[in-house]
């Protein structure tokens, strides 16, 4: 019996596509989450990049950061 591989893709967003998904967030709103620390993301570059998972997880309220 062949195995079903299943790959979890991990997707990254910079600051403007993740502003883009949820209408209504702004990217300054988005880059000063980031910077607080509220959001997690790292930076690559000059560009900060977050999961996307983990986004929808953070504006769920499912995730809360300290």
């Amino acid at each position: 019996m062949a195995e079903k591989k299943i790959e979890n893709k991990i997707v990254m967003l910079t600051i403007k596509e993740a502003a883009a998904l949820v209408e209504g967030l702004t990217e300054y709103r988005v880059r000063e989450l980031c910077k607080s620390g509220k959001l997690p993301c790292f930076k690559a570059g000059k560009k900060y990049l977050i999961n996307k998972d983990i986004l929808y997880k953070y504006l769920n309220g499912e995730l809360v950061v300290q």
